[in-house]
């Protein structure tokens, strides 16, 4: 009998754990990431190192103390990899594009930034990185779903030895109900001289079988721990997406800052382009000019000194361009996820600047208290503190709880009284009373003046929001009026160049006065380029403000 029982018990664990068993061996490597090469030519002149070997030893499978006295051959030792031999496929590094030529122009039609914003939303890693919180919190809520598993009981219980010998078996089944309380079921089977204390332990030749349930009447009937604990991590779950909404609207805001600045260094790229060529169309001219002396050769000195100036300024323009790319390409991607440097022909024009209108704020003000993902992370955290709130108010209560039972023996009797045969039906009640009830009220005290908390950070966070759609606004008002002002003096700085070359090609004017015109000139020219860039930042600022960034919904499933 205890042999079956024990092989029955070894076959319903085993059927259990069938779904869920794991093969834990270890994976047969099938292809290395990376290859490590051995260069006999290297090898045979440079002496291996101390690390080297320490490395090459600590890799012996089973070293010997003779092993490692000897030191390493040099052959063994691994030498570097040239670049050559990289397998491309291990690492998918972008190649920086090309310099721009000299007649470099923004394109018509370049890089839109919504370009830029798509890739954000379909391969930016951190942004795959928040999604996957998701999967985090649904597993911690099937954690709280386990409370609520059927369990499956056994003991056996032998006293094989002493006057009285005997032999329990038992199997069962528990339910726990979502309504609160349980189902329970079983099976027992007692054999064996039991004390007559004990006689309830003996049954008769085919066991008994029992069943009954266990209800709350007043603790716990609505809600208890389990319930509680599963509730919050529901809300748990609906938790994650402001936070995903949060980082989208954060990394697509940095997503287009990297864009609109490798915007603004190919239009500061084109400054430099034309101010160089304005130096370098004037040389052989002053040079005809000083060889038929007409003008002195400090001139031309002067002027070679600029166009050497001027090209190195071009060279930090190129410079600055390539970096602003690189740092674009974190944010701009391929469909399979890995970064693209956009090539100087990708450049687009800056587009005409807008100007929003003020009867607008209180709507967008309205519209972002709505929208922002803070509001909605604070009405969750306030429900999950209801909850808290609502199990103190239950641990108020007096547990009070029902018990039926049903029983009934079966086979031969074992006791000429017969006093397992007929059937038996249990009920029970159960009350326990705290009296001071001290965790409950410390638990109620303590959740509202976190609800209390909660509410006062909520106001001010509707402030801030408030606070940040009118600050936005009014940046993006103030860099709007800075760059139509920032443009009409480029017009007039460059009316001034031109008219000041005009006056030195009649001999009216000399270089110095020229190269100080072209300087103002570039100066307004750079300095609305860098107003432009701060309105676009400010529409960034704006479009964050008001949080027009959200996963569409077959990406959120």
């Amino acid at each position: 009998m205890l042999r079956a029982f024990i092989s029955l018990i070894s076959a319903t664990m085993a059927f259990g754990c069938a779904g869920t068993k794991q093969n834990v061996s270890q994976p047969e490597m099938t292809s290395a990431v990376a290859r490590i090469t051995v260069d006999a030519t290297f090898s045979e002149t440079v002496e291996p190192t101390e690390l080297q070997s320490a490395l090459f030893h600590d890799e012996k499978a089973e070293p010997t103390d003779e092993n490692q006295n000897q030191p390493s051959t040099p052959s063994d030792q691994v030498s570097l990899v040239s670049s050559e031999t990289i397998d491309q496929e291990t690492f998918a590094i972008p190649n920086i594009p090309p310099l721009p030529g000299e007649n470099f122009e923004p394109s018509r039609h370049g890089l839109d930034l919504e370009e830029v914003i798509y890739s954000v939303y379909q391969s930016y890693p951190l942004l795959d990185a928040a999604i996957d919180s998701r999967e985090v919190a649904s597993g911690e809520r099937l954690q709280t779903l386990g409370e609520f598993d059927r369990k499956f009981k056994a003991a056996t219980e032998n006293g094989p030895m002493g006057y009285y010998k005997t032999y329990r078996q038992n199997i069962g089944l528990v339910q726990p109900l979502y309504q609160g309380g349980e189902l329970f079921a079983g099976y027992k089977i007692g054999r064996g001289n039991f004390q007559p204390w004990y006689k309830e332990r003996q049954t008769n030749e085919a066991g008994e079988f029992k069943a009954g349930f266990s209800v709350p009447l007043s603790r716990n009937r609505d809600i208890d721990a389990r319930r509680a604990a599963l509730w919050r991590s529901t809300f748990g779950v609906d938790a994650v997406e402001p936070d995903i909404q949060a980082q989208l609207i954060g990394f697509v805001q940095e997503g287009t800052y990297a864009y609109w600045d490798w915007v603004a260094a190919g239009a500061k790229l084109v400054i430099a382009d034309r101010i160089l060529k304005l130096a370098e169309a004037r040389t052989d001219r002053i040079r005809s000019q000083v060889e038929n002396g007409f003008l002195d050769p400090p001139e031309l000195t002067d002027n070679l000194r600029l166009v050497a100036e001027r090209s190195g300024k071009r060279a930090f323009a190129e410079r600055k361009l390539q970096q602003a790319a690189v740092k674009l390409s974190l944010y701009y991607r391929d469909a399979s996820g890995e970064p693209l440097i956009p090539g100087p022909d990708q450049i687009p024009e800056f587009p005409e600047m807008r100007e929003i209108d003020a009867s607008r704020v209180e709507y967008d003000a309205a519209l972002a208290l709505e929208r922002r993902p803070e509001i909605y992370a604070l009405e969750l955290l306030r429900r999950q503190l209801d909850i808290d709130h609502s199990e103190a108010m239950n641990d108020c209560l007096p547990d009070v709880d029902l018990v039926m039972a049903a029983a009934q023996d079966i086979g031969y009797q074992t006791d000429p009284k017969n006093d397992k045969g007929p059937f038996q039906l249990d009920a029970m009640l159960y009350v326990e009373v705290p009296i001071e009830r001290r965790k409950a009220r410390g638990k109620i005290q303590s959740v509202s003046g976190k609800i209390s908390q909660l509410n006062a950070k909520r106001k001010l966070t509707e402030e801030k929001i408030v606070a940040e759609v009118e600050y936005a606004y009014a940046g993006l008002i103030g860099a709007y009026k800075q760059a139509r002002q920032a443009e009409q003096a480029v017009g007039y700085a460059e009316d001034l160049a031109r008219r000041e070359r005009r006056n030195f090609e009649e001999g009216l004017s000399d270089l110095l006065k020229v190269t100080l015109r072209e300087q103002y000139a570039v100066e307004s020219a750079e300095k609305a380029v860098d107003a432009k860039l701060l309105y676009f930042r400010e529409q960034a600022d704006y479009r964050a403000a008001l949080a027009e960034d959200q996963l569409p919904i077959s990406q959120g499933e």
